[in-house]
């Protein structure tokens, strides 16, 4: 089991090695930005990596890899902007980021969604994208209010890794946006091309070889799309009992390449 660990530890080294190669800026929260006074945890950076493809398609994918902010269960924030509470999932105070869930051979969300994230981000930059990684590491101090406003800033679409903590092998769906708050702002503007955008990333993984689960979607009330100014799905690719071997994480990969391509028109 250590074995497969460490191989799995070396496989995202190897990916992160290579992206650094590229050309890339930090870009850390600026408090003025709409909605950043909400955030608690903020002083990380995210990194933006700019494709060298010989044909750029002048569109930046944020990817989000689910987790990995250090402290970040103590803090709470407001689930919507206006303080309103959470639809379904919880009350308003919810915790700024959560620890995520272990795999039964003790690999952590975390570290699968960093993994997915990196493979995710290659295909990305090899396909014409820019990619801002919102957490290039094992912790980046940046909650999910930081977290979605930088993408509204800095990038045309936002993308958050995730795996359930159920244990079926169930398959994977987007989080949908349940119908409490779509007259809410600004979900009201956004929520048809996040919809949109789960759909086509569901599409995607479908035609690599992923099980969906139920139709491909659950409704969730997130932090994420209550602030997001930009399309913003967060994406359930699986749960405890899934593959998370290099090789699926490389799958998935290519699954949500698909599915950003279908969004974009160019599938």
């Amino acid at each position: 089991m250590k074995r497969i660990r460490v191989a799995f530890t070396a496989a995202v080294m190897s990916l992160f090695m290579g992206m650094t190669a590229l050309a890339s800026t930090e870009i850390g929260l600026n408090l003025d930005w709409k909605y950043a006074d909400n955030s608690k945890i903020n002083t990380g950076k995210a990194t933006l990596y700019t494709s060298g493809a010989a044909e750029k398609k002048d569109i930046t994918v944020a990817v989000d890899a689910g987790h990995g902010t250090q402290g970040g269960e103590s803090q709470k924030v407001l689930s919507h902007p206006d303080g309103s509470a959470k639809a379904n999932g919880g009350s308003t105070s919810e915790s700024a980021v959560d620890a995520g869930m272990t795999f039964p051979d003790k690999t952590t969300e975390a570290s699968v969604n960093l993994a997915v994230a990196k493979s995710f981000a290659e295909k990305l930059l090899d396909d014409g994208y820019d990619v801002l990684m919102i957490r290039d590491g094992e912790d980046v101090q940046l909650d999910n209010v930081a977290r979605a406003v930088l993408a509204n800033n800095k990038a045309d679409c936002h993308i958050s890794i995730h795996f359930d903590s159920s244990s079926k092998d169930k398959g994977a769906y987007y989080i949908s946006v349940p119908d409490a708050v779509k007259g809410k702002e600004p979900v009201a503007s956004y929520w048809k091309k996040s919809e949109r955008l789960g759909e086509s990333l569901i599409s995607g993984l479908e035609a690599t070889g992923t099980r969906i689960h139920s139709g491909g979607s659950k409704d969730e009330d997130l932090v994420q799309t209550a602030y997001s100014t930009i399309a913003s799905v967060s994406i359930e690719l699986g749960d405890k009992a899934t593959d998370h071997s290099q090789a699926a994480c490389d799958r998935f990969a290519e699954g949500l390449l698909l599915g950003v391509n279908e969004y974009y028109g160019f599938a």
